[in-house]
């Protein structure tokens, strides 16, 4: 191995991180506002369309986990412990899964009308996300941990809050919709919601034991 191989491999690269983990929560806030958007369309093409448009986005969730472990791979020293820097890529990365399979089940069960509680949780998944990224921002320096940790708790407080909306949703489903079918369908796409904010909230624990760990 050559002098300047060698400089590259040991030479900080903690700068190298924080753009792609910027870049995978960016990415999370266009793909909840594309969910919101998808269960809001009446068109089946433009459902279609904006299904597509989620699947391309989560592939691009993919690209920037890949070069965070290639990345990982590649650094001698790290902004933090390699294991958190592997964690918090990988759950932003489930993050933009769920919200993909949501938006699969969505196309395939050809679901047309939905309860209020349907945009609801989409409205959650968006803030969320937007809190998400607002935390992520704040990873590269720290120094205001007041924006990090409320950040954090508003997404612990979306997740507690899907939660129940989740659970009224299907005790009125169960009351109300006489279809067995349709219960059946929606009450999946609920749980694919439901089971989205759980992930964002994977999310702000990696980041909560991240700052706990190096602020």
């Amino acid at each position: 191995m050559g002098i300047s191989s060698l400089i590259k491999i040991l030479v900080p690269k903690e700068k190298a991180f924080f753009p792609l983990f910027e870049q995978g929560a960016e990415n999370l806030v266009k793909i909840a506002n594309l969910l919101k958007s998808l269960i809001l369309a009446t068109d089946e093409n433009q459902r279609k369309e904006l299904a597509k448009g989620i699947k391309d986005l989560e592939l691009v969730g993919d690209k920037v986990t890949y070069n965070v472990y290639e990345t990982l791979n590649t650094t001698f020293i790290t902004p933090f412990d390699r294991e958190e820097i592997h964690d918090l890529a990988s759950a932003i990365d489930d993050f933009a899964d769920q919200i993909n399979r949501t938006s699969q089940r969505i196309d395939l069960y050809k679901l047309i009308t939905f309860t209020p509680e349907f945009v609801q949780l989409a409205d959650i998944l968006i803030e969320a996300a937007t809190n998400v990224n607002i935390a992520v921002k704040e990873l590269k320096n720290m120094k205001n941990l007041t924006i990090f940790n409320n950040a954090c708790v508003q997404i612990s407080i979306c997740e507690n809050k899907a939660d129940d909306l989740y659970h009224k949703a299907i005790s009125d489903f169960f009351e109300n919709e006489t279809d067995a079918k349709e219960l059946i369908k929606k009450k999946e796409v609920l749980e694919s919601l439901e089971k989205s904010a759980d992930k964002a909230d994977d999310i702000s624990k990696v980041l909560k034991t991240i700052q706990v760990k190096f602020a």
